[in-house]
């Protein structure tokens, strides 16, 4: 790799960071940021950046070091440059069919390469130019037509809840709704993490109930595709109605329609005999008026029938995570469950739903139940991308 191109690639790396995260590259990346990268790199163009070589990369540029040099091949900064191009989704063996010569890379470092134009003198007199009166109108113009067809990036907007005061979260777009002040106080008890409650409501429509859901985290959202995702630690539900996960609603008085996935516990079988599970539920619900809701997503995940079921549900809920895309009518729902972190995300299901989603929340909840305890649920990040309509 000459000068060039190590400039190149370095220009290239701190752009698909400061994609990925929002930020520009000061320092290095942890294990944590590493494979969300690598998660998202893949997620985005269907191919593989190990997170171990993200990682090294981060330090090369962050920390160069004159006996140590980084020398990614060119398929893997023809992968860097298909994320910031946002080019279609492909594989390995598809881009080795149809595009091994690895256009995406060539076209980013031809664009570095490009020396910036100089202004030509006009050799024509002046009596044969454009008069002033016509020149300004005309460049006004076409600086208006460019403002018009120019089309702004999406937004993104990721919180790793390092910091929970009230000032921070309102800086960034955070709103609660339902204060409950014993349990909204605790928020910052576990450092590092937004800690919520299973507290006692539900935004069912239930007949002598009001919908509430106390200490749900809001915030605005305007445009009509997008995916969001949130990121839970050790959160085990182990009663009927436990709680958390992500809600879309078209208002904040649960008068309109609603749609919501979360990690909940079940042991209410019928009149069944089973043991008690952990599920992925997914609801939808018309709003007032209406007070069935309707269940698009049942997926048990981990059956509590004894010690060592019990064992296994604790050790891959160390990591939890849901995902929600939108485009338009249409839903996809994904999660991902692992003892490690940034585990891949696996689909639950699709659905087509008419709402106008005006907020998305952070949840934790217990239902309408006074008996079920309360328990503490750690949030430790979450991710919004609003995306063009498709």
């Amino acid at each position: 790799m000459d000068e060039f191109d190590r400039r190149a690639f370095a220009a290239l790396f701190r752009a698909v960071v400061e994609m990925c995260f929002g930020q520009p590259l000061r320092n290095l990346l942890s294990e944590s940021e590493s494979r969300h990268l690598s998660n998202e790199i893949e997620e985005r163009t269907g191919l593989v950046v190990g997170w171990r070589s993200i990682k090294n990369y981060a330090a090369f540029l962050v920390n160069p070091t004159p006996d140590k040099q980084e020398n990614p091949s060119v398929a893997t900064l023809d992968t860097l440059a298909r994320y910031i191009f946002r080019a279609p989704v492909t594989t390995e063996a598809e881009r080795k069919k149809n595009e091994e010569h690895f256009p995406y890379w060539f076209r980013y470092r031809e664009q570095l390469n490009q020396p910036n134009r100089t202004e030509q003198i006009d050799p024509i007199p002046n009596r044969n130019r454009l008069s002033g009166w016509l020149v300004i109108p005309l460049i006004l113009g076409v600086i208006g037509l460019l403002w018009f067809v120019h089309e702004p990036e999406p937004e993104q907007v990721i919180d790793d809840f390092r910091k929970t005061d009230e000032s921070t979260l309102a800086q960034k777009g955070w709103f609660i709704h339902s204060r409950n002040a014993t349990y909204w106080n605790r928020r910052g008890e576990k450092p590092g993490y937004l800690t919520l409650f299973t507290l006692k409501g539900d935004n069912w429509h239930k007949t002598g109930e009001a919908p509430q859901i106390q200490n749900l985290l809001l915030r605005k959202i305007q445009d009509d595709c997008f995916r969001t995702e949130v990121h839970f630690k050790d959160f085990v539900p182990n009663a009927n109605w436990q709680q958390a996960g992500l809600v879309l609603l078209e208002d904040t008085s649960f008068a309109g329609k609603s749609i919501r996935i979360s990690l909940s516990y079940n042991d209410f079988f019928g009149g069944y005999i089973k043991p008690g599970e952990i599920l992925i539920q997914a609801v939808a619900s018309y709003g007032k008026g209406y007070t069935n809701l309707e269940e698009i997503a049942h997926q048990p995940l981990f059956t509590l029938g004894n010690s060592s079921d019990r064992r296994l549900a604790v050790n891959n809920l160390k990591n939890f995570a849901f995902r929600m895309e939108k485009q338009g009518r249409k839903f996809r729902f994904l999660y991902s469950a692992s003892p490690v972190d940034d585990f891949s995300f696996k689909e639950v299901t699709t659905y087509e739903f008419g709402i106008t989603p005006k907020y998305v929340g952070i949840f934790a909840l217990k239902g309408f139940v006074d008996s079920t305890i309360v328990m503490p649920v750690s949030v430790r990040f979450f991710r919004l991308d609003v995306e063009r309509c498709k």
